[in-house]
């Protein structure tokens, strides 16, 4: 990950706690085998412990270890935190935080200070906030850090807080922000807009507690919005979405949809009117280009949905129509119709499509399913299913996947060009929000030809009968657009 992130241009890449557990030990010796192009690797650690030299504490000994150029250091800056967690004067700490840095930089280490809850602190006692600022400085740190380290701040604060600051001290101000309330990227924005210039953030906001500041967020507002020089600029955007991804991949955790800028959802048009506006001029409905961050734009179809929606997904197949065409409306009253049973197309809109296709007389029946039955007995999972006057039989490894290969088996013998389409994804929803339909259950199935992706949905009270439904329309969706695709090139040719 590190890698990635000097890639992306970063400035810093905080590695971890040297000496606090053995995967940070190892980290650091890891990326040692590593050429960096831009970023510096830091390692973080705490300021000496009270009653004993800098010299002699195993936490700044472990950074000397590490050789690294840079170590981020953090100490207290709220006078709580001073008398009743660390138990020390406040000239105490004081000394701590100016020992600390000293030993570092006289090991030729770059020194970038944390406050902690230098916030908090400051609203307390701004004198003794100040100082902790003004003795990291005379001790020579590279820049120090303010942080709102239980997230409790509100953007207005924080401008003005940090606009004191900046006017008080010579040395660099950073920002470091919680996000308990909800406001961190917020934060970091008017931190910067009042004069801050060195951020602390995580991707994708992931942190203690409700997490950190955003830098997928607060990386394009500074870059896009405030019109500041930031990483490497358009190229470091154009890789957001892509970075963002990787994180969650990494971490394990599901990707937020909702997420701005790189989110699934974050240039997605549903409202028929906002899809119409944005066919007509993008900056309608979209504060950006979404290829800017690496993102791109997407239509839905749903029960919002009007003429627009619908248009979109047939020329994006190819098929050009007049959103004024009654045909068109037909089409759409039926899919708002089956949504209000349970369906739901913007999950699958290539069964939005067949619909449409029956509507404009485009459809051929291609697929007829005579008869079918499942047997689940001793482990034994068998589907039995008629076909085009094709019988088959198949075991599976589960009910769907023998209904699946027993599908394909009987079609391909007519479509042979179905071979190439493969079932990547299959999902069974309970849409309880549907009214009077506590038994139904919603199956989506996406498939591909390896080159193309398209989803469908099947909606019943039996799993079998619904997964039947989204396997059946997906296989006719391919063989649809696959027919129309001759006929239009075959009209074409002279």
């Amino acid at each position: 990950m590190t890698l990635v992130l000097d890639e992306l241009g970063v400035d810093y890449v905080e590695g971890g706690w040297p000496g606090s557990n053995p995967k940070d030990e190892e980290y650091f010796k890891e990326i040692k085998k590593y050429s960096l192009s831009h970023a510096k690797v830091a390692a973080f650690s705490s300021t000496r412990r009270k009653d004993t030299k800098p010299s002699e504490d195993p936490s700044l000994n472990a950074v000397l270890r590490t050789d690294v150029d840079t170590a981020v250091l953090f100490g207290k800056s709220w006078v709580l935190h001073v008398n009743e967690v660390l138990k020390v004067s406040r000239e105490d700490n004081l000394e701590m935080i100016y020992d600390s840095i000293s030993y570092l930089k006289s090991h030729g280490l770059d020194v970038i200070f944390d406050a902690e809850h230098f916030y908090q602190g400051f609203k307390d006692d701004p004198d003794y906030a100040l100082s902790v600022v003004k003795t990291a400085e005379d001790a020579g740190a590279k820049v120090v850090v303010l942080a709102d380290t239980n997230g409790a701040m509100m953007p207005n604060e924080v401008y003005e807080i940090t606009k004191r600051v900046v006017g008080t001290v010579r040395i660099k101000i950073g920002l470091h922000m919680h996000n308990d309330s909800g406001c961190a990227v917020a934060n970091t924005v008017m931190g910067v807009l009042a004069g801050a210039r060195h951020v602390q953030g995580t991707i994708n906001g992931i942190g203690e507690r409700t997490g950190n500041a955003d830098l997928v967020q607060v990386i394009p507002n500074l870059i896009i919005k405030v019109g500041l020089r930031a990483l490497n600029g358009s190229s470091s955007l154009r890789k957001l979405r892509e970075v963002s991804r990787l994180v969650y991949e990494l971490a394990g955790l599901q990707p937020n949809p909702y997420q701005p800028y790189v989110g699934d959802y974050a240039f997605t048009h549903k409202a028929g009117v906002h899809v119409d506006a944005v066919l007509k001029n993008p900056r309608a409905y979209e504060h950006i280009d979404p290829e800017t961050v690496g993102n791109s734009r997407r239509f839905i179809l749903s029960e919002l949905s009007g003429s627009s929606n619908l248009v979109v997904y047939l020329e994006e197949n190819g098929i050009k129509v007049d959103k004024k065409d009654e045909r068109v409306k037909r089409a759409l009253m039926r899919i708002k119709e089956l949504e209000n049973k349970g369906y739901s197309f913007d999950l699958a809109p290539a069964s939005a499509v067949l619909i449409a296709l029956k509507e404009l007389n485009l459809y051929r029946e291609m697929i007829k399913v005579e008869y079918w039955r499942v047997i689940d007995e001793s482990g034994v999972n068998l589907a039995v299913v008629k076909v085009n006057g094709q019988l088959e039989v198949a075991e599976g490894v589960g009910p769907v996947h023998a209904v699946d290969l027993a599908l394909r088996r009987a079609l391909q013998k007519i479509y042979p060009e179905l071979s190439r389409v493969t079932l990547t994804d299959y999902r069974v929803v309970l849409p309880s929000e549907v009214k009077n339909t506590e038994s139904l259950v919603r199956v989506t199935a996406e498939f591909t030809d390896g080159v193309r992706r398209w989803r469908t949905i099947g909606v019943s009270t039996s799993v079998i009968k619904a997964s039947i439904e989204a396997l059946v329309n997906g296989l006719d969706y391919y063989l649809q657009l696959s027919r129309l695709r001759v006929i239009e090139g075959a009209q074409r040719s002279p």
